[in-house]
């Protein structure tokens, strides 16, 4: 094993990086743009777009860092030989870290209303007011619990920390996720929920704004562009099937989503049968921080008893996918501060997580102006160039029979497999067109 740290198993790095895949964006992102664009279609379209866009563009991230066995910035800089390749892994540390910056905000509102549950279920009537209570205190206490739990997880390193883990906490995010769509489907008007979601309107299949919602949904679930994946690709065996294990990452990614979907949508749909608006004034779906802290909390609220547990196990599993996409993100800058000026790891953690808790403070201080200006930056503009950049490096600058070579450790007869027909020219040429239309389009 080499003294960066390797995946101690396959089932270890699927769960990691399907944990890092697997966020925020999954559970309210996606349900928020299935109620928005036409329920089912929008599902349809969105199978179809992550495989044909989202899988390319992690399978460019994952064997660029398997191949190179480095930090984002000494591995792109190796493919495309240069400072090129530095520049744009350096930027994506900055993005990276502005995303955990802001991320780390939400991820503490979750825990703050996990905690919620609990004491409103004990009683503490005044205690619950404070923690629902958007005041300048909570959010700094609870962005600072969750930046620790991420340096917690982060400072075990890969073997004993990431994967020890995501091992346990994308198990028990599956089994939250189950049990509550089991619950939630026992209730009045969950069914015309489901039916919302799994029966397509095809006539809004092909409209423009459902394929770019659905492409950017795809691309953004996976976090791609922002070197994480590429960290995790460098940590895993050379022995391993790199395009199986990309495949297995989606699916769970994917999955999650689609469960995320069964269980949220219903869910409205109960919240209308117990007397709470879902829809907005113009007629659509409320959706992301409205849907989940105004709409489902007044559904638990009409539940008694039961509704106090609900809410609990929920807000539980939003910071368990809020947690195991944080880890991957941390573990970017911090791989490169141990790897080019070898200071020990829990140093660096502790070091870059003071600063990117800063930069939290800073955007929690000036919340109006800078949260939302934040999040636009990074993930509408920063994250779709950042993976074009990764696309022309994997599709134009990388030498043909050095990619090759790579996947042949893996798998002797990669020569002959439809991902060596199709992936090269592929991300060489669809990729790069797709990702420049989304991006012109989200103007």
């Amino acid at each position: 094993m080499s003294s960066r740290g390797e995946f101690s198993s396959r089932l270890g790095f699927v769960l990691a990086a399907s944990g890092s895949a697997v966020g925020l964006g999954n559970i309210w992102g996606f349900p928020t743009q299935v109620a928005s664009n036409g329920g089912a279609a929008f599902v349809l379209m969105y199978l179809i777009l992550a495989f044909l866009l989202a899988y390319p563009v992690l399978m460019a991230e994952l064997l660029i860092g398997r191949a190179t066995k480095a930090n984002v910035v000494d591995a792109l800089g190796q493919v495309a030989r240069g400072n090129t390749g530095r520049w744009v892994g350096g930027w994506g540390i900055v993005t990276v870290s502005l995303i955990l910056a802001f991320y780390s905000i939400v991820g503490g509102w979750m825990l703050a209303h996990t905690i919620e549950a609990i004491v409103n279920l004990l009683g503490f009537e005044q205690v619950s007011q404070w923690l629902l209570a958007f005041s300048l205190e909570r959010n700094l206490l609870f962005c600072a619990v969750f930046m620790a739990l991420t340096v917690g997880i982060v400072s075990g390193g890969v073997v004993n920390g990431i994967e020890r883990w995501s091992v346990r906490l994308m198990p028990t995010l599956f089994v939250i996720m189950l049990v509550l769509f089991g619950y939630v489907m026992t209730q009045n008007g969950a069914m015309d929920g489901l039916k919302v979601y799994l029966l397509p309107d095809f006539t809004q299949l092909l409209t423009p704004d459902l394929l770019i919602s659905a492409m950017g949904q795809a691309f953004f679930s996976m976090s791609l562009g922002v070197g994480t994946m590429l960290i995790y690709g460098s940590y895993v065996s050379h022995s391993e099937n790199l395009p199986r294990l990309g495949a297995a990452v989606s699916l769970v990614d994917i999955g999650v989503a689609v469960l995320a979907g069964l269980l949220i949508i219903p869910a409205m749909y109960v919240a209308l049968h117990n007397g709470v608006q879902i829809f907005a004034e113009d007629g659509r779906l409320l959706s992301e921080d409205t849907l989940i802290f105004t709409v489902l909390p007044s559904l638990f609220a009409t539940m008694g008893v039961v509704g106090g547990v609900v809410a609990c196990a929920f807000f539980l599993l939003m910071s368990i996918a809020a947690l195991t996409s944080s880890i991957s993100m941390l573990e970017v800058p911090v791989s490169y501060v141990v790897e080019k000026h070898n200071i020990a790891r829990q140093k660096t953690v502790w070091l870059i997580a003071a600063i990117i808790f800063a930069l939290s403070c800073l955007i929690i201080m000036n919340f109006a102006t800078l949260f939302g200006f934040v999040i636009a930056l990074t993930t509408r503009y920063s994250q779709p160039l950042l993976g074009l950049m990764l696309c022309l490096f994997a599709g134009w600058v990388w030498r043909r029979n050095e990619i090759l070579q790579e996947l042949k450790k893996g798998d002797a007869l990669a020569e002959q497999s439809l991902f060596w027909r199709i992936w090269p020219w592929y991300v060489k040429f669809v990729c790069p067109v797709i990702i420049v239309v989304m991006f012109y389009r989200s103007f």
